[in-house]
């Protein structure tokens, strides 16, 4: 598919925020920096500046919730059952809190679930206060958490595109995704310099006081009805369905899904991250190494938002989205051929730069593509393959740095990236050819 299919989306051009922008013609190294245009409309610059204060926020109990289980167990294998409780919760309500997503006002459900998320964030903080120290009760807590975030995260990404014209999508869709990887940075380095001096209740306090800004951005935010005019679709796992169908008749939706897949399962090599740090960069010191590692790729998405004047004009998505792929899969590729620390991390900064230019181009296509009604949905799937892409990557890289040795088990992955995506855009043009 070319650009017919997104033609047939009424979503961009229904919001009543000023007009479409042309892009500046900004001189000298101005260019190359992130473009801020949708800041300009007000809806959005609310719906963002809400994302600055949970991209912290969530990562301050994202930490807290592992700590705590770990000091009242002293079990590593705790803390991995716990983050397995969330991820069911999460996956079944993210695909049926798409389908919700289209089918009613997406600010009232933005609204009830950034209240549900808040809520819970307060009895994070009861049971910690009550030294209840119940693993039980975390795990709980954990999933009821992944339940409403789960129902939100569609609502939210979906509603952007009623907020910006469809040519300033990618520009939006690199400064959300620049606040959300910053948080990824800052949120554990604040999370473990604040526990020592306030403790874990309060961690939990002030997520739970920060969740109640980004409720009063949403009260603020215009209403987001679903567009068609006919009768109000329930929201069943028929209309799951229906979206799962969508997706097998638009191919370039189902491609920009498997590209995101290919990346991560094949190139995503966390779990093998303590060996290397153990084993292959142990004269650094395995604590700096171990931190480095993890950083690197984060620390590199956000040099790639900030720097995102350089392709988030580019109108070509899906040649943008394979491109980027393919540099992933090379730079881990030399992440796996690696020795030194510094070169490392250099390469797995890389990979986050071109995992930035992928999650860009890849939301753009998402939102462009798909029709309003449908927009939920495919949001819901997003989240979905986002989520369990990581996690498959670290059962089959956890497997194959068992069989083959970490730096091949790496370096294979990341070649296997570069043939996956370049044999998939030889074999279907529709994502190489899709245009805004």
């Amino acid at each position: 598919m070319d650009t017919s299919e997104s033609s047939k989306d009424s979503g961009p051009g229904t919001h009543d925020e000023a007009p479409a922008t042309q892009p500046p013609n900004r001189p000298g190294w101005r260019r190359w920096t992130m473009d801020t245009r949708p800041l300009r409309r007000p809806a959005y610059r609310r719906l963002w500046s809400s994302t600055i204060v949970t991209a912290v926020g969530s990562q301050l109990t994202a930490v807290a919730v592992p700590k705590q289980i770990y000091d009242i167990t002293g079990s590593s294998a705790w803390v991995g059952y716990a983050s397995l409780a969330g991820l069911l919760p999460l996956v079944v309500f993210a695909l049926w809190g798409g389908a919700i997503a289209d089918s009613m006002d997406r600010r009232k459900l933005l609204l009830v679930t950034n209240t549900g998320i808040a809520v819970t964030s307060l009895l994070f903080w009861a049971q910690a206060v009550s030294g209840l120290d119940s693993v039980l009760v975390l795990m709980v807590l954990l999933a009821l958490q992944q339940a409403f975030f789960g129902l939100n995260s569609p609502a939210r990404n979906a509603s952007i595109a009623r907020l910006v014209p469809a040519e300033e999508l990618p520009a939006a869709n690199a400064l959300g995704s620049t606040v959300m990887q910053t948080g990824l940075v800052a949120g554990p380095l604040l999370a473990g310099a604040l526990i020592p001096v306030i403790g874990l209740p309060e961690l939990y306090l002030i997520d739970a006081l920060a969740l109640c800004v980004t409720v009063w951005a949403v009260v603020r935010l215009p209403a987001l009805p679903p567009l068609t005019d006919g009768p109000s679709r329930r929201a069943g796992w028929r209309e799951v369905a229906a979206g799962f169908r969508y997706i097998s008749v638009h191919k370039v939706l189902l491609l920009s899904f498997l590209a995101d897949i290919i990346a991560m399962v094949f190139g995503m090599p966390r779990a093998l991250f303590p060996e290397l740090a153990a084993q292959t960069y142990a004269p650094y010191g395995e604590g700096l190494a171990l931190g480095l590692l993890f950083a690197a790729i984060p620390i590199g998405a956000v040099i790639g938002g900030l720097m995102s004047g350089t392709f988030s004009r580019a109108r070509r998505h899906g040649l943008m989205v394979i491109v980027a792929v393919a540099a992933w899969g090379a730079a881990i590729t030399g992440f796996g051929l690696s020795t030194s620390l510094w070169v490392a991390v250099a390469f797995l900064a890389a990979a986050g730069i071109a995992d930035m230019v992928s999650m860009v181009f890849r939301g753009a296509i998402l939102l462009s593509a798909a029709t309003d009604e449908m927009r939920g949905r495919m949001q819901g799937v997003f989240t979905v393959v986002v989520v369990g892409g990581p996690r498959l990557a670290d059962v089959l890289h956890g497997t194959a740095g068992s069989l083959f040795g970490p730096r091949a088990a790496v370096a294979g992955g990341g070649l296997l990236v570069i043939a996956a995506v370049l044999g998939l855009a030889a074999v279907t043009p529709a994502l190489r050819r899709y245009t805004i």
